[in-house]
C-alpha cells in the first residue's frame, strides 16, 4: 500500500496544495493568451507592423519550446522549487519590463523573457509524478491542468476589457499583479519534492536517435504538430481579423477568441468518454475530421461570399473540438511508442509541437491584409488540418502493416 505524502495548505515543509498547482499552471496559460485583443493596438501604440508585433506570440512560443525540453533535467538537478520560484520572478520583472517598453525592440525582448512561465505548466506535471503513484497521476493532473482548459477562455476576455477600458498597459499591470501572487503562494505552499537525482540533459540526448528512429513517434508527434499549428495560426491573425477585417471591440474580439477553448473544453470531454473504447488513433482520426469539417465549412461560405464575425470565430469552434477529441490521444501515443523513454519523448513531442506552432502563427500573421480578407489564414488552418489527419492515418497503416 502506498502512503501519500501529507500536505498542508501554506507550509513548504510538504508538497504543495493542489491549488497552487493549479494556478502556476494557469499563469503560463494566461500569459499567453490574456494579450492577444491588444495586439492591433499594441501595433499602433509601437508604430510598428502587424508581422512585427506578431512575434509577441511566435517569439514567445518559440522560447518555451526550448524550455520543454531543457527544464524537466534542470529541475531533476537543481529541485522543483527552485526553478519554479525563479522562472515566476524572472517573469514578474520581465512583465514590468514589457510595461515601460518605449520601443518594439524593447516590448518583444521582455516578452520573450516572460516565457520564464511557461516552466511552471511543465514542472507541475512533474510534480504531479513526485507526489503520487502512477495509477492517481492522471487524475490529478486532469485537475492540474484544468487551468490550461479554463484559462484560455477568459483570458482573452479579461485582456479584451482592460484594453477597452484603461488601454492595453493595464493588461500587464494585470499579469505583473497576478504573477506576484502566485510567485509568493509558491513561496510560501511549493514544497520542494525531488531530491535532486535525475536523468541529466546529455543523458535524455542520449535517447533521442531511437525515438528518432520510430516511424509511428513520427506520426503522432506531426498529428499533434499539425493539429495544435491550426489553433496556434488562428492565434497568430485572429487579433487582426477581429480587430481591422471585422471591426470589432477588443472585449468581443477577447469572446471571439475565446471560442476555439469552448470547443477545446468539450472535446476534452468526448475524450474522457470516447477513448478507451474507440482507441487512441480512431480517435484521434475522428478529431482531425471535425477539425477538417469546420474549417472547411469556413472557407466555403467565406468563398461564396459570407463575410461575418461567426462563419469566422464560430467555426473555430470546431477547430478546438477537434483538437480536443486529437491532442490527447496523440500525446499518449507518442509517448507509449517507446514506455521506457517516456519522459524524453514527452518533452521531444512537447518542443516540437509549439515549436512548429511558433512558426505557423508567424507565418499565418504575415499572410494576413486588409485586401486579402480572412481566407490566408483559414486556408492555413485548413490546410494543416489535413496535414494533421494525413499523420495520424501514416500511424494506422504502419500499425496494420506490422501486424
Amino acid at each position: 500500500m502506498t502512503v501519500l505524502p501529507r500536505i498542508r495548505f501554506l507550509d513548504r515543509t510538504t508538497p504543495p496544495h493542489i491549488l497552487t498547482l493549479i494556478l502556476i499552471t494557469g499563469m503560463s496559460a494566461l500569459n499567453m493568451s490574456i494579450f492577444l485583443p491588444s495586439l492591433a493596438a499594441m501595433t499602433s501604440y509601437f508604430e510598428t507592423d502587424y508581422a512585427i508585433m506578431q512575434i509577441a506570440l511566435s517569439g514567445y512560443l518559440a522560447a518555451t519550446a526550448v524550455l520543454q525540453t531543457i527544464i524537466g533535467p534542470i529541475s531533476d538537478r537543481f529541485g522543483r522549487r527552485k526553478i519554479v520560484i525563479g522562472s515566476l520572478a524572472i517573469f514578474v520583472l520581465a512583465t514590468i519590463g514589457a510595461y515601460f517598453a518605449t520601443t518594439v525592440e524593447t516590448f518583444l525582448l521582455f516578452r520573450i523573457l516572460q516565457a520564464a512561465v511557461a516552466t511552471s505548466m511543465a514542472l507541475s506535471r512533474a510534480i504531479v509524478r513526485d507526489m503520487v503513484p502512477q495509477e492517481q497521476a492522471a487524475s490529478m493532473i486532469g485537475y492540474v491542468t484544468m487551468g490550461m482548459a479554463i484559462v484560455p477562455m477568459v483570458g482573452p476576455m479579461i485582456g479584451g476589457a482592460l484594453d477597452q477600458l484603461f488601454g492595453w498597459h493595464a493588461t500587464f499591470i494585470f499579469l505583473a499583479l497576478a504573477g506576484t501572487s502566485v510567485l509568493i503562494l509558491c513561496h510560501f505552499d511549493l514544497g520542494e519534492t525531488v531530491a535532486g537525482e535525475g536523468v541529466s540533459f546529455a543523458d535524455q540526448i542520449k535517447d533521442y536517435p531511437e525515438l528518432f528512429r520510430s516511424p509511428r513517434f513520427w506520426g503522432y508527434v506531426l498529428c499533434s504538430a499539425f493539429s495544435s499549428g491550426a489553433f496556434f495560426a488562428l492565434l497568430g491573425g485572429a487579433s487582426f481579423v477581429a480587430t481591422s477585417i471585422f471591426d470589432l471591440s477588443p472585449l468581443w474580439s477577447g469572446i471571439a477568441l475565446g471560442a476555439p477553448a469552448i470547443g477545446y473544453a468539450a472535446g476534452n470531454f468526448l475524450s474522457g468518454r470516447f477513448s478507451v473504447r474507440m482507441g487512441i488513433n480512431r480517435m484521434a482520426l475522428a478529431g482531425t475530421a471535425v477539425t477538417i469539417f469546420g474549417m472547411g465549412i469556413s472557407v466555403i461560405l467565406t468563398l461564396s461570399g459570407v463575410i461575418h464575425p461567426l462563419s469566422f470565430f464560430g467555426f473555430c469552434v470546431f477547430l478546438g473540438i477537434g483538437n480536443g477529441m486529437t491532442l490527447p490521444n496523440v500525446m499518449a501515443g507518442s509517448i507509449s511508442v517507446r514506455p521506457h523513454l517516456a519522459g524524453t519523448a514527452s518533452g521531444l513531442g512537447g518542443a516540437i509541437m509549439i515549436g512548429g506552432g511558433a512558426a505557423l502563427s508567424q507565418f499565418a500573421g504575415g499572410l494576413l491584409t486588409l485586401e486579402t480578407g480572412t481566407l490566408p489564414l483559414q486556408w492555413v488552418m485548413l490546410s494543416v488540418s489535413v496535414l494533421a489527419m494525413l499523420s495520424v492515418l501514416f500511424v494506422i497503416w504502419r500499425e496494420k502493416a506490422l501486424g
